[in-house]
């Protein structure tokens, strides 16, 4: 799992708009880290730019993380789609998979693994994006009260499920190469939000 040159093996990328934030910070990020350690050791390591070390230049820290990050999983949501940021990481992701020869007919297995998390009907048709998702919808509640509900075993079912498939993908990814394609940053590079505290109900 430890391949030369790679920092993380998992880079979230998320729209901060909508209630995924929460969902994600609350619940899915801390479950699924939780889940991959349950499958192999040493864990994978799984960036979320949740917060950012002070002093630390926000671009160029994700250009850095998506760069040596071995997977992208997408948390598609209509606010996914309006977000430079978040279109770039993909597009970015895209061309990797391009440069590898992956995705493809001969080699279908890709580098972006897609989760839906909400609706999917007015999505915007991306071409690439032709490939099947993990859907979460119906066990996306925000709030910390979800830990408490009847969808929690089944939320916990779900992401074992994703952290088994996600692993076996890992094993397959090509090493890391320098002369992957550059990162592109949207323009204009926005500044940061701020730092996602832990929501409570």
């Amino acid at each position: 799992m430890r391949v030369p040159g790679y920092e993380f093996d998992v880079f979230i990328s998320y729209s901060r708009r909508g209630s995924a934030p929460k969902w994600l910070i609350n619940h899915f990020y801390p479950k699924l880290k939780e889940c991959l350690a349950d499958q192999i050791a040493p864990a994978p390591r799984v960036f979320l730019d949740k917060e950012m070390e002070r002093g630390v230049s926000w671009p160029d820290r994700l250009d850095k993380a998506l760069r040596r990050s071995k997977i992208l999983i997408a948390v598609l949501s209509p606010p996914y789609f309006t977000s430079p940021w978040c279109m770039a990481e993909m597009r970015n992701m895209f061309r990797r998979e391009e440069f590898l020869g992956l995705a493809g007919p001969d080699r279908p297995q890709g580098l972006i693994y897609p989760i839906l998390y909400s609706d999917s009907i007015n999505f915007p048709e991306l071409v690439e994006l032709k490939r099947s998702w993990w859907d979460f919808k119906g066990l996306t509640t925000p709030e910390m009260v979800f830990q408490d509900s009847q969808d929690w075993v089944p939320f916990h079912h779900k992401v074992t499920a994703f952290a088994e498939d996600l692993v076996e993908v890992l094993k397959q990814v090509p090493e890391w190469q320098p002369d992957w394609p550059a990162v592109e940053r949207p323009d204009p590079v926005l500044l940061p939000p701020p730092p996602i505290p832990r929501f409570d109900p």
